[in-house]
């Protein structure tokens, strides 16, 4: 069994990451510091929202983020409110980025 990194370790370095990138990026719900799962919020443009979470591809084994919801904010936010709910130590963190891949898309910063 591999050691993970705590998740306020990883939201840190993903925080300092978007910064270094300019791109502005908000702690909107802290969940559990050791082993809280994390919902990314890409903000985007005229008003629209899609909701990242992470996952396991079963045939490779690789963790790779996925859509949880996308669409109007207000309702994304709505869903993540839900979630909130009923996982107490859920992360939500919203990013502001028109391309929507808020640093988890192509360039692999999605590993622990």
């Amino acid at each position: 069994m591999s050691a993970r990194l705590a998740t306020g370790v990883w939201v840190a370095a993903y925080l300092a990451r978007l910064r270094m990138a300019g791109m502005a990026a908000y702690v909107v719900a802290k969940g559990d510091a050791t082993a809280g799962a994390v919902v990314v919020n890409v903000v985007l443009p005229g008003g629209r929202g899609k909701a990242m979470v992470r996952g396991f591809d079963l045939a490779s084994g690789a963790r790779l983020w996925r859509v949880l919801a996308e669409g109007d904010e207000r309702e994304v936010d709505a869903l993540l409110q839900r979630e909130r709910g009923r996982d107490p130590d859920l992360w939500v963190i919203d990013v502001e980025d028109a391309s929507g891949l808020a640093l988890l898309g192509e360039e692999g910063f999605a590993s622990d």
